[in-house]
């Protein structure tokens, strides 16, 4: 190839140390138009999908220094997404977009990348505004080819020399700055020579420690700190010099009067050409923070270990996220501490909570005063409790309320034993001034002789049979109150088989079926005395059928985690005021104890955390009663799947 080929002309052009990078580029545009007969050369660079003309030569409007376009309205935007030369003769006929060719109006164009440090930085291409006759040679896609390198190659040169101008630039100044710094500085800085001496240390050594700096150079650093430190310190001395970093080391240095001093260390390597030749770092004093934080862990491990839930949120974030929660507020809530952080404890409220509570505690937030209240709150099982929060403000150094610390409390135990004996000593008091009064009433009637002495004599005995029990229902349902809460695995076929048979053993008229569909490794966690509760159901459901041959349904199957049991008749329904005792949960009148029956099985299967519902049919053709309890699998301990009591069911 002739010396004066386009190509060494290229050669001579980028190896011309003298010429910058834009006058490099300029000489090969020029050589590149007069070697591919095309008016037009331009370089380009292309930026979050925006492409813009850096160098041009040629006199079209659109292809000039500073002009700015769309890459997808570009020529180039094809080029840049192929690996070789994109070489077009007749543009309208190709590939590339109709809407470059209207905005450029050029018939032919060749182009190829720019690319520094593996990535697509522009192009360098070539045009005319008329269609080319003859396609491009493999030659002159060869010479754009080495053209596109040549540019490439230059701009990485040009960009690591800058980047390495900079560099060293940075390093100057961080020289100076660190000279200044180590002189003003409240740590102190210093550096340890391959001996394990101090070759240099700040002034700030002597504020610290007492020590002048000259009374430390020369001197081996281990001599200045008690035995235990110098162990350690010298551990660390040998992994720096391995060209390993060490950092936050705490270290006991003996200050000139000999008291401990506390600093933690961080230190780096030295090198020269490669090699360690010593150690270089910063001791910041952390005595007081480590007394601190010595209190803190005390403070912390006291709240941690509370047996109520404690939790602080910050009232200065919107929606006041809880930035704190101990292990009692785990405890209590079912929630990790993860899934709690960052989130308002309105994530415990549910549709069971009361609206004027909460707007209680909303008030006294925005007045920024303390309060206490009991409300309804969910844990992550989505089982309601009553929850007693007591709620206080937590000021800052200027006065102004920065977080609230919240105590959490479960007394769902309590309030439910409260909520029972308000009910029994109703319904006691009431039927009882109420049968006495009708006793009184038939009383008369016997002593007036007016001839209706046997219905007042049948009247009376009925109503002190009703009224004996009520009486062994609310005693029956106070030593439930009073036993001791402990769950257990029960198997649910043993179970409601024994219901099953001992209620067609008193009622052989009966047709009851029982469908169990949980597999043997399947059981309930609850206490014994669920038999009872499930009797109470499938007993009111036979007794209550007016029919001679009453029919009963009695069903168990699993339902995720929980054990579901269902006892369906088709009788007429239960009586709209027995379901209220358990549609509200609350105290419902009662009357002659009618409803004490399901407040028995709701308050047994809540005190496992299970749920009671119970519906009539809406044609009046059977009243269906469903009980969900938390499933045990054999094998698993009991304090693992027991839950703790839940609120009497809705």
């Amino acid at each position: 190839m002739a010396s004066s080929s386009p190509r060494n002309r290229l050669y001579n052009v980028f190896a011309d140390p003298d010429r910058d990078v834009a006058e490099k580029v300029g000489r090969a545009l020029r050589i590149g138009t007069e070697y591919l007969d095309l008016p037009f050369g331009f370089l380009t660079r292309i930026d979050e999908g925006v492409q813009e003309i850096v160098q041009a030569t040629g006199d079209h409007d659109l292809l000039q220094p500073g002009e700015t376009c769309p890459l997808d309205d570009a020529y180039c935007r094809l080029t840049v997404e192929l690996d070789s030369p994109l070489a077009v003769d007749n543009a309208s006929a190709s590939a590339i977009d109709q809407r470059a060719v209207d905005t450029f109006g050029l018939g032919t164009y060749i182009g190829t990348k720019v690319v520094v440090d593996g990535e697509t930085e522009g192009t360098i291409c070539f045009a005319d505004t008329d269609v080319r006759d003859e396609p491009f040679t493999e030659a002159e896609e060869m010479f754009l080819e080495l053209l596109g390198r040549l540019v490439s190659g230059e701009r990485e040169r040009r960009a690591y020399e800058r980047q390495l101008a900079e560099r060293n630039a940075r390093l100057e100044r961080e020289k100076r700055r660190f000279e200044a710094i180590a002189e003003t500085s409240f740590d102190i800085l210093f550096r340890v020579g391959l001996d394990a001496e101090f070759t240099y240390v700040s002034s700030a050594v002597e504020r610290v420690l007492g020590h002048s700096p000259a009374a430390l150079t020369g001197e081996p650093f281990v001599d200045f700190m008690t035995d235990a430190a110098a162990e350690r310190a010298g551990s660390a001395y040998a992994e720096v010099l391995e060209n390993r970093a060490v950092e936050n080391l705490e270290l006991d240095f003996l200050d000139r009067t000999g008291s401990v001093v506390v600093l933690e260390v961080n230190a780096t390597p030295v090198t020269r050409d490669g090699d360690v030749v010593g150690v270089q770092g910063v001791g910041r004093d952390v005595t007081a923070r480590k007394e601190r934080q010595r209190e803190l862990r005390i403070k912390n491990r006291a709240m941690d270990e509370a047996q109520v839930g404690i939790c602080i949120c910050d009232v200065r974030e919107p929606n006041e996220p809880l930035v704190y929660v101990n292990d009692g507020f785990e405890r209590v809530t079912g929630y990790d501490t993860e899934e709690l952080l960052g989130r308002n404890c309105r994530m415990l409220q549910g549709e069971r909570t009361d609206p004027a509570t909460t707007r209680r505690f909303r008030a006294a937030i925005d007045a920024e005063e303390p309060v206490v209240a009991e409300l309804v709150n969910y844990r992550r099982d989505g089982t309601p409790f009553w929850n007693r929060v007591h709620l206080a403000p937590v000021d800052d150094e200027t006065g102004a309320v920065t977080h609230y610390v919240g105590f959490q409390q479960d007394v769902t135990e309590r309030t439910r034993t409260e909520q029972l004996i308000r009910v029994l000593n109703r319904v006691l008091r009431h039927n009882l001034r109420n049968d006495v009064n009708a006793f009184l009433g038939w009383t008369d009637q016997l002593n007036a002789g007016d001839g209706g002495d046997v219905d007042a004599e049948r009247r009376i005995e009925r109503v002190a049979e009703d009224l004996l029990t009520t009486s062994e229902r609310a005693r029956e349902l106070e030593r439930y109150a009073r036993r001791e809460r402990t769950p257990e695995r029960l198997d649910p076929e043993a179970l409601l088989a024994g219901v099953v048979d001992a209620t067609r053993e008193r009622w052989p008229a009966a047709t009851i079926r029982l469908s169990v569909r949980t597999d043997p490794e399947t059981g309930i966690c609850a206490g014994a005395e669920l038999e009872r509760a499930v009797e109470e159901l499938v007993e009111n459901a036979v007794k209550h059928d007016p029919s001679a041959e009453p029919s009963v349904a009695v069903e168990a199957e699993a339902d995720g985690e929980w054990v579901r049991l269902v006892v369906a008749d088709d009788g007429p329904g239960i009586d709209g005021m027995e379901s209220d005792v358990v549609a509200a949960g609350t105290e419902t009148p009662l009357e002659h104890g009618s409803g004490l029956g399901l407040w028995l099985v709701n308050w047994v299967v809540t005190r496992y955390g299970g749920s009671f519902a119970i519906e009539a049919e809406s044609d009046g053709s059977g009243t269906t009663a469903t009980v969900r309890l938390p499933r045990i699998e054999r094998g698993t301990p009991v304090e693992a799947a027991a839950r703790r009591p839940t609120i009497l069911s809705e």
